[in-house]
């Protein structure tokens, strides 16, 4: 098998946070390669450092020490206002918590990513449409996220994440509020995703190790350290 290129490499990276007057190491020395259009499971007990991690990863946070490269970027180099646009162009968030805009349709939930890019984009709206169609939500489009389910506003959320179509795609317990039936329904969408020939990197935090070997390899955080690396990809 021919060895993938390296889309993400962490090399050392630490966090804390203050709390009071005591600092509270959260990543502790954290170090992992995740190969382009490889699909990671982040397993991990409760403050072992899993959500915080994803979020340095995406940029959301800063580390204290260390440095991610991702695609041949290295974030440190990154302003924020660059780091804002590497974000919405590069990487597609999705979240336990569908974190919808209430006010706006569903069509319009989706297409915000891409009117933060490129308000003028004449297709952005037949993109948007063909996603929802695909997740299965044509008929709700002109629905608000408090008239759907919840699995339809992770169906919906999954949509917006690929609307610039992202290279990363970061999931942080996507099936998480979900019953099983629906979230297996959002796996599937998942498998899918993966299996494309021109598949994001997809790195997923899950509590269920059923869910994590879904993935090609497994990753686990405890206290902060990378534990173990479990390939799930025979050759």
């Amino acid at each position: 098998m021919a060895e993938k290129e390296i889309y993400l490499e962490v090399s050392n990276i630490h966090k804390s946070y203050q709390i009071g007057k005591k600092p509270i190491s959260v990543l502790r020395g954290v170090n992992m390669c995740v190969a382009r259009g490889s699909w990671t499971s982040l397993l991990g007990a409760s403050g072992s450092g899993k959500t915080t991690l994803l979020n340095i990863l995406g940029l959301l946070e800063r580390p204290d020490h260390g440095e991610v490269v991702c695609g041949g970027t290295r974030h440190s180099a990154l302003s924020q206002r660059q780091a804002g646009y590497f974000r919405n162009r590069r990487i597609g968030f999705i979240f336990q918590a569908y974190h919808m805009m209430p006010e706006l349709n569903i069509l319009e939930n989706v297409m915000l990513p891409g009117r933060l890019n490129s308000p003028a984009s004449s297709d952005l709206r037949e993109r948007a449409e063909d996603l929802l169609d695909k997740m299965g939500l044509s008929s709700r489009l002109k629905h608000r996220p408090a008239e759907l389910s919840g699995g339809e506003q992770q169906r919906a959320a999954i949509a917006r994440a690929l609307i610039n179509s992202p290279e990363l795609i970061l999931a942080d317990e996507p099936t998480g509020n979900l019953d099983s039936k629906t979230g297996n329904g959002i796996l599937d969408i998942f498998l899918a995703l993966h299996h494309q020939p021109t598949a994001p990197t997809i790195i997923m935090i899950t509590h269920n190790h059923e869910v994590a070997t879904l993935g090609d390899n497994i990753l686990h955080l405890k206290d902060g350290i990378l534990m173990e690396l479990t390939d799930n990809v025979t050759a």
